[in-house]
């Protein structure tokens, strides 16, 4: 058995003069003070790699920095999935019995410690090294044709994107530590500059700074006991132009193997926290994983489907595109949100009743994938 003991997120947007470091130490500590541990009960950490401190050895610079005492220590790294990914292995140390708590931690100064260019840069790194990125491609190009391809298949329109952009700003409004949180309409993220055809900026997450953490441990250390009932990974490919055939292929395999493992099917989740880099990545992942019908996620979010009052509400702080985006931090965001949700802290944005969550993330474009089903129990 595992649980999601400790929770914690700082807000996202702008944290001049602090570095990755410090930002992480700080959802560290908050994060121990949520699951009611000291410091020394933490044997395990796994810690985000951040691109404006591209140390080797994050793990044992974090464990330095918190005065850790570990019996297992490392960097994860595969983009996006990050976070997602650190938390299966966090429950795999448990269930091995090399730990008993994992502290999972992220976080990053993206927006005030590098440049928007070197950002875009060093992301885009992710392409083949010579066949795209020496073309020139960036993040979003490479988004940009995945969405080109989604709204052909589909037949979903830019609008249709649109609206799932509109309902992450009503959510992040809700929260005091989103980065975004001006009102939102279909036509403004329509109206707004042209990125890479068929993406606009508004079709885009922000660059932020920000961390955030999730303790692991091997029982609840609180009264709501939020266990990690099912987990799966797919890793897939790693360059556009080796895509699969079918732009869902690691959601899908990741999601069944979650899913299986859990004794549960989609339709038993009613809550969701869906990484959501564009907003074709987020309508993508809600059609495949069967919580929307093909082409029709856009349309879901308009009739108000996934609102905080629908049937099925999704990233209720805001998600990547209006919380905010600094790197690894980002999906433990979503994390952090569902588990609040789940046990009933969410205070304004707090939904009916939420026993059961799947939360997904992918890194690179579509490449990896990790995703899994969180239950209270208590």
């Amino acid at each position: 058995m595992a649980y999601l003991s400790g929770i914690a997120v700082t807000a996202f947007g702008k944290h001049p003069g602090r570095g990755p470091v410090a930002l992480m130490e700080e959802a560290a500590l908050a994060a121990l003070a949520d699951a009611g541990l000291p410091r020394q009960a933490v044997d395990g950490l796994i810690a985000g790699y951040a691109t404006t401190y591209p140390h080797l050895m994050m793990g044992t610079v974090m464990a330095e920095r918190l005065s850790l005492r570990l019996r297992h220590a490392h960097q994860a790294q595969v983009g996006g999935a990050t976070g997602a990914a650190a938390i299966i292995l966090a429950r795999h140390l448990i269930a091995a019995g090399a730990c008993r708590h994992v502290l999972v931690v992220g976080g990053e100064n993206r927006l005030t410690g590098q440049s928007r260019d070197d950002a875009l840069k060093i992301l885009a790194g992710v392409g083949h090294p010579v066949h795209e990125v020496p073309l020139g491609a960036s993040i979003p190009a490479y988004y940009a044709l995945v969405a080109a391809r989604y709204l052909h298949e589909t037949g979903a329109s830019e609008a249709d994107l649109a609206e799932l952009a509109v309902l992450m700003r009503r959510h992040a409004a809700a929260h005091p530590g989103a980065q975004l949180t001006k009102p939102l309409t279909v036509a403004e993220v329509l109206a707004s500059k042209p990125i890479a055809t068929p993406l606009k900026f508004l079709d885009c997450c922000p660059i932020s700074d920000g961390a955030a953490a999730v303790i692991v441990s091997a029982e609840p250390t609180g009264a709501a006991a939020i266990r990690l009932a099912g987990w799966g990974e797919a890793h897939t490919h790693q360059h556009v132009s080796e895509m699969p055939d079918d732009l869902g292929l690691g959601a899908k395999i990741a999601a069944a193997q979650a899913f299986a493992t859990a004794g549960r099917q989609a339709e038993d989740m009613r809550l969701l926290g869906l990484y959501d880099s564009f907003t074709p990545t987020l309508a993508i992942f809600l059609e495949v994983l069967g919580f929307a019908k093909p082409g029709e996620a856009g349309a879901a979010a308009r009739e108000g489907r996934f609102s905080r009052d629908g049937a099925l509400p999704l990233n209720l702080h805001g998600g990547l595109m209006s919380y905010g985006h600094p790197g690894v931090a980002g999906f433990l965001a979503h994390v952090v949100e569902v588990v609040r949700q789940m046990r009933g802290a969410a205070g304004q944005r707090q939904v009916r009743d939420a026993p059961l969550a799947y939360c997904h993330a992918d890194g690179g474009v579509f490449s990896s994938h990790a995703g899994f089903v969180l239950e209270r129990v208590a």
